[in-house]
Parts: structure tokens; sequence; C-alpha cells
């Protein structure tokens, strides 16, 4: 893995998104979480980005500001200035994956914590053109989409945590709780490699919970 496994749960900033809590959420510890996974194998035939529309208009389709935008201004610890056209100027966020402060709008990427190839390899292509549009702009819940440096979400790329961990190491049980709860919510699926790194991740994190609310 891209990791050592000697991890304890780590409190990174937290993002401060709110939620739509349409459906009572479920917590399990992690061990019992990367259980709850169907595992089957991942099929890539087909997939093209442009299958999951984003980014839409996000929360307030009037409002000028898509849905990276929101998320943007959700996860600034400093709040940036909104300029017209949802430019934003100034801010301050700080991206967990790599441990980085950023004051700049365009150094961020929004990132799918579960990558849309991923998820299109794990069931979502079986789903309505709706459906994928719901995934890749999902506000409802924090782990979904998460603010962090350009340079981190492209060296993850589209790979799952047997591929790729963040390489701040001391964040690896929290995002490995937000991948097992997005797969979660959505229905996602695992395959036997994936799997296997989740187990030993949950091994090394066994203070650690997994919460996740099924999407609608």
């Amino acid at each position: 893995m891209a990791a050592a496994l000697l991890l304890v749960p780590f409190a990174a900033p937290a993002p401060a998104q709110a939620q739509d809590r349409s459906l009572d959420p479920y917590t399990f510890p992690i061990a019992t979480s990367v259980q709850l996974l169907p595992v089957a194998a991942e099929m890539r035939d087909g997939y093209e980005r442009t299958s999951f529309k984003h980014w839409n208009a996000g929360r307030i389709p009037g409002d000028g500001c898509n849905t990276r935008a929101e998320v943007l201004l959700a996860e600034a610890v400093d709040k940036p200035e909104i300029l017209p056209g949802c430019k934003l100027s100034g801010g301050r966020w700080w991206s967990y994956y790599d441990s980085k402060w950023l004051t700049s709008a365009s150094a961020l990427d929004v990132d799918h914590m579960v990558p849309l190839a991923e998820a299109w390899d794990s069931g979502a292509s079986q789903w309505t053109a709706e459906r994928r549009e719901s995934y890749a702009n999902d506000l409802a819940v924090n782990p979904s989409l998460v603010a962090v440096s350009a340079a981190s979400n492209r060296s993850k790329a589209d790979q799952d945590p047997a591929e790729w961990l963040p390489p701040t190491v001391e964040v690896s049980c929290r995002y490995a709780s937000e991948w097992i709860s997005t797969k979660l919510r959505w229905g996602l699926t695992s395959d036997a490699t994936e799997r296997e790194a989740l187990t030993q991740l949950a091994d090394a994190c066994p203070a650690t919970t997994v919460t996740y609310e099924p999407a609608p």
C-alpha cells in the first residue's frame, strides 16, 4: 500500500458543510463497516467522465455559485470574498490530504472522495444519468466532496485505497472512514484487493467509526 499502516485516529480541521438529514445516519466501528461493503469485480467498460454531469448549479441555482464553489465556500477556514460570477477572492483552506494551508481557490481541487471512475466501476454504470449527477454533486453530507490541494487530488486520480493513501499518514484513518462512508451511502461495491486494503486499515484504526446516510 502507499503508506505504512502505523496509524492513529487524527482530528484535522473539519469541513463546515451543512448536512441534509432526510434519512437517519448509521454509525458502526470501521471493521464492521468494511464487512458491509459487497465484494464484486470492477468493470470500467463504457466509462466517460461526462457520464457524471458536474459541476451543476448547486443548492441555490440562481446564486451563480456551482457545486465546486459551494464546497470551497463551506470548507474555507477564513471565508473568501465573493465577487460577481461567484469568483472567489482571498480566503484560506486546509488541505487535509497533505496537511497544507492554501490561500487561493485556484490552488484547490474539489475531490470526489470515491472518484467518478471508481464509482462507475463499483456500480454507478447501472445508474440513471440523474443519479450519477446527484452523486457527482453530493452536497448533502461532508465526506462526499472535499476541498484539497490540486497536487494531492491529481496524485490520487482514480485510485482506491489499495493504490493510494493521503501523503499525511496520520489522516489515513479519517480517509478510510470517509471512503467507506461514501461507498455505503451510495451502495457501491469494493473489489477484493480494495477490500483487503480497507481491512488492514480498519485493523490499524480500531477507535475509528464510520457514519453514513443512505442516499435518497
